[in-house]
């Protein structure tokens, strides 16, 4: 696994999909797809996005994908973010192609819409604030701890032993060793 800008898109598209067509509030946005990896790691051992998370004031994100979202990357290495989702306006985030469908979005397999699926019909009735308050709620969400107004990383193996995963230690190394062995492949 490596981090892979066009999943990070085709994982957004498909939430604005779920929204109506409609653009998604960034804050409500990374607070989805935060929470559809973690649902991804409670079911599967892995997240969808291979990524590093951080407590923020506002909340558990996923970093490189709100770098993204904020514009903070350079454009060479935005390939396939930009030819699926507009650039930020109005604090929202929308589709590029308004006829793009959930079956032209490939890099999705059917475990990551299912997941998808499952975290819209959980919390896409949330707005920005009700997401944020509950993602700062311990029972909810105990990994997130508050940075008092900086970041601080969410290891992965927190991320497991708050969901309860068996053998987290050992997920947590298959997870790394997949994205050894994918940045290997990708320098080869």
């Amino acid at each position: 696994m490596a981090y892979d800008p066009h999943k990070a898109a085709q994982t957004i598209a498909y939430l604005i999909i779920k929204n109506g067509r409609n653009p998604l509030n960034i804050l409500k946005t990374i607070k989805l797809v935060y929470l559809a990896d973690r649902e991804s790691v409670r079911r599967h051992g892995f997240p969808i996005q291979d990524e590093p998370h951080y407590s923020l004031p506002h909340g558990p994100v996923n970093s490189t994908t709100y770098e993204f979202i904020k514009g903070e990357v350079h454009p060479d290495r935005a390939a396939g973010w930009s030819d699926v989702l507009t650039d930020r306006s109005d604090h929202r985030i929308g589709l590029r192609d308004q006829n793009i469908d959930a079956a032209d979005l490939e890099e999705l397999s059917d475990a990551d819409t299912s997941i998808l699926d499952f975290v819209w019909k959980q919390f896409g009735g949330m707005d920005q604030w009700q997401l944020r308050d509950w993602t700062h709620d311990p029972h909810n969400v105990p990994e997130w701890e508050d940075p008092n107004g900086s970041s601080q990383l969410i290891p992965l193996r927190r991320m497991m032993d708050a969901l309860g995963i068996e053998n987290a230690a050992s997920q947590e190394e298959a997870v790394q060793d997949s994205r050894h062995a994918s940045e290997f492949l990708k320098a080869l």
